[in-house]
Formats: C-alpha cells, sequence, structure tokens
C-alpha cells in the first residue's frame, strides 16, 4: 500500500535533521490571510507548524494536521515555547484515509505535493466540505518544478494549473466564488546560492 510508504518516508525525512524548514510562516499565506479577522482555521500538511503558529500569534485557533508524527511533535513543542500550544490543536492523519473533524473559517493547505499517489482532489473536496459559510479555502502550489532542476535531474512531478485544480474540484457556483486565482512568481535562492524566480499556484475560494 502507499500510505504506509508515505508516512514512513516522511518520518525519515523529518528524522533526518533536527529541523526541515524555516519555522517562518508561507509568504502566500501571510499576503492572502493578515487582513482577516481572527477564526478557526484548520492547516493541511502543517509540517513542522510554521503557518499554524503564525495563524495562532494573530489570534486564530488552528488544528494542524501532518501525517509525520515527528513533525508534529516538534511542531507542539515550538508552539508551547512561542506562547501558543493553547491554540493549535496537533493531530496526525494521513489524510488519503482520514479527515478531521469541524468546519472552519480557513482551510489552508500549502505545497500539498507527494511523490506518492495521493488524490489530492478528494482530499481538497474534503478541504472544501470543512469550510464553513463565508470562510475561505486557500490552496498554493508549486506552479514549475525548483528552478535549478529540470526532468534531467530526474524531476517529474507534475504540476497543475490553477484552474484545472478549481475545475476538478466542481464546487457549485451557487455556493462559492473565487476570491484570487493567479500565478505569481516569488524570489528565491537555489541551492548554489544563485538568485532565481519560483512561481506558485494561488486558489483562494470563497463560501457563499
Amino acid at each position: 500500500m502507499s500510505t504506509p510508504d508515505a508516512k514512513q518516508h516522511w518520518e525519515e525525512r523529518y528524522s533526518e535533521r533536527n529541523r526541515i524548514w524555516s519555522g517562518r510562516a508561507n509568504v502566500r499565506l501571510v499576503e492572502m490571510v493578515s487582513n482577516l479577522e481572527p477564526g478557526t482555521a484548520l492547516d493541511l500538511g502543517s509540517g513542522e507548524g510554521g503557518d499554524a503558529m503564525w495563524l495562532a500569534e494573530r489570534g486564530w485557533r488552528v488544528v494542524a494536521v501532518d501525517i509525520a508524527e515527528t513533525a508534529l511533535r516538534r511542531a507542539a513543542t515550538d508552539a508551547v515555547a512561542r506562547g501558543v500550544g493553547d491554540r493549535i490543536d496537533f493531530q496526525q492523519h494521513d489524510l488519503s484515509e482520514s479527515f478531521p473533524d469541524g468546519e472552519f473559517d480557513l482551510v489552508n493547505a500549502q505545497f500539498l505535493h507527494s511523490t506518492f499517489p495521493l488524490d489530492r482532489t478528494a482530499i481538497f473536496r474534503s478541504a472544501a466540505r470543512a469550510v464553513r459559510a463565508g470562510g475561505l479555502l486557500l490552496i498554493v502550489d508549486h506552479g514549475t518544478p525548483p528552478p535549478w532542476l529540470s526532468e534531467l535531474h530526474g524531476h517529474h512531478q507534475t504540476f497543475t494549473p490553477p484552474e484545472e485544480v478549481v475545475a476538478a474540484l466542481n464546487l457549485p457556483e451557487s455556493e462559492w466564488e473565487p476570491a484570487k486565482i493567479s500565478t505569481p512568481m516569488r524570489d528565491v535562492t537555489t541551492p548554489d546560492g544563485e538568485p532565481a524566480q519560483w512561481s506558485d499556484n494561488v486558489i483562494l475560494l470563497r463560501r457563499r
């Protein structure tokens, strides 16, 4: 089965080093959410908790979900150190098998890519069902492979345009409206220290 392999992969990835990610919130989340009144949020694929803690520090109550228990333990420890441990409920889920309960003002899914078989459309439909009326679904994907990689380096992952992601969800227009669909570029630094740009796919949908 693919899902146990995926869990093992991520457990091993997080066990390689004391920290994998920067601890900062994803830039597209900051752009899209900074001006919102805080409410309840669901963070899918929360990793080491950068997005969840940024939201909690701004008054949100957050359910943070990841497949890797190592990442969740690490995030929970950091959340206590940052004074927001009581505002975040960390839950372990393989989203191919289970999904957290509840309805939320914001559901955040940042870079939910996988080298293992993953029915992203089914997961995003579950995410949409978890958005309460008037709430937002934010999906951010990589628009292209990292600029320092190519197919010659064995990078074969498919990157779906945002319009196709939205169309696959088949959400009723009577219930949903697009707040933003775009493919912005952002500045990055390659592993060799060179400046580059990388495209993101940003999907922000509002439930009417």
